[in-house]
């Protein structure tokens, strides 16, 4: 999957994840596994992916590579939490609600934002 798919991805399934916490769901509703399952895909190998293209843009890679290693760790982190939701047998509202609130969640998806808009070419 390419750093965009998967940025998608991982955005799409935030924002799911917004209107699904507000429901106050006590079951499960139809989707959210979904919704984890192609997060937690996305999040796999995403430190390489971004050192191939800091590489294939011509920008110094040096200065990227340790905002990819907090990318790789954040990722990791909210990679950990995902499974965990993933493995509970009913994922209902408050837990996907507690999910968004993460600490590592949130720092991921400003992490990606940040050099997804760094990585974007200028004219």
């Amino acid at each position: 999957m390419i750093l965009p798919a998967r940025i998608d991805a991982i955005e799409e399934a935030y924002e799911f994840f917004l209107g699904y916490a507000s429901q106050g769901l006590s079951t499960e509703s139809v989707g959210v596994r979904n919704h984890l399952e192609k997060f937690d895909e996305a999040l796999t190998g995403l430190g390489e992916l971004l050192a191939a293209e800091v590489g294939g843009t011509g920008l110094d890679a040096a200065a990227f590579r340790p905002f990819i290693g907090v990318i790789e760790r954040d990722s990791s982190d909210a990679q950990a939490a995902i499974r965990m939701v993933l493995a509970h047998p009913t994922i209902h509202s408050q837990i996907v609600d507690n999910l968004n609130a993460n600490i590592h969640v949130r720092a991921l998806l400003t992490d990606l934002f940040l050099i997804d808009e760094m990585l974007k070419p200028r004219s």
